[in-house]
Parts: C-alpha cells; sequence; structure tokens
C-alpha cells in the first residue's frame, strides 16, 4: 500500500513539473499550433529542415512570419531530395531563382481542404504564375501529392506536399 502511494505521489510530482516546465519554456501557457506562425511550424517539424533552410537562405522568413493569411504547400525534406543532382545546390546559390520557386508554393489566403474537395481549379501563386489544384481524388497540387493537409497556424495554413514545384513547369 506505501508503495502504490509513494509512485501516485512521484507521479503526480513528475507530471506536475513537466507540466510547469512546458508551461515556464512557453511564457506561462501552453502554446499549440494554431498559436504559432507558419515559420515557427516548419522550424519545430524535423521533416522541414531543408524547407527552413531554403526560406532563411531567400530571407523570406519576415514574409512568412507576416499576418498573411498564407496558404503554404510545403514540401518535405525527401521531396527536396527528389530533386536531380545539385539542383537544391544551385537553388540556393540563386537568390532570386530560389524566391521564385518557394513563392511558387504559396498562395495568398486561407485554403482549408474543405474549401476545394471535390473540385479542380487553378490558383494563383504570391509567384505571379497559377498552380492547379485538383481535390477531386485526394488532393494534387500539379504533380504534387498533398500528404498531410490543414496544418493551422496563426496566420494562415500548411499542407505538406511530396514534390518540389517549380513555376514554368
Amino acid at each position: 500500500m506505501f508503495r502504490k502511494f509513494m509512485f501516485a505521489v512521484v507521479g503526480g510530482v513528475l507530471a506536475f513539473s513537466s507540466t510547469q516546465a512546458l508551461a515556464d519554456h512557453h511564457g506561462g501557457k501552453k502554446e499549440m499550433k494554431g498559436d504559432w506562425d507558419i515559420v515557427q511550424i516548419a522550424s519545430k517539424d524535423p521533416q522541414f529542415s531543408t524547407l527552413v533552410t531554403a526560406i532563411k537562405e531567400a530571407g523570406l522568413v519576415g514574409t512568412l512570419k507576416g499576418d498573411g493569411p498564407f496558404t503554404v504547400f510545403a514540401p518535405t525534406n525527401d521531396a527536396f531530395a527528389e530533386l536531380p543532382d545539385g539542383a537544391l545546390d544551385e537553388l540556393l546559390k540563386d537568390k532570386d531563382k530560389l524566391r521564385a520557386v518557394l513563392t511558387y508554393h504559396v498562395v495568398p489566403g486561407n485554403i482549408m481542404s474543405t474549401d476545394i474537395k471535390g473540385k479542380t481549379t487553378d490558383v494563383e501563386t504570391v509567384e505571379g504564375s497559377t498552380i492547379a489544384v485538383d481535390a477531386t481524388n485526394g488532393v494534387m497540387i500539379n504533380d504534387a501529392m498533398v500528404i498531410k493537409a490543414d496544418i493551422k497556424a496563426k496566420n494562415g495554413v500548411i499542407h505538406v506536399i511530396d514534390a518540389v514545384l517549380m513555376p514554368g513547369q
């Protein structure tokens, strides 16, 4: 009986300490993803480390931390790895081209999957070109598949895609 009591006390103390540490780390309140901006969410998710590096190199951090709202089609590290050999390094060296590729992944406004379900449409990107959206059988953005939709941020929404979108292709 004493043993069960001690486990309960120790467990309660540990649970309180962990919760308090999390609260202290976030200014006294537990933050949820919806409280974070697009850059914060991407930065905290290891599958977006290449995207975050590209955003920083292109000088787009301030823009994507802005008020928005933005809809971001976010390629994973695996998507960047599928680019031809040397293509990513070339992009990272050419800031104008990198900015064009990244802004081609961003649409002004807040487009949720429920807004487009069962539809096909073209939408204009921040880069200025249009992308084809086909939500009749899953969701395709040009030739990229949305593999996770509707990650809400305080300044928009992120949809995870399995390929890097290239303007003009």
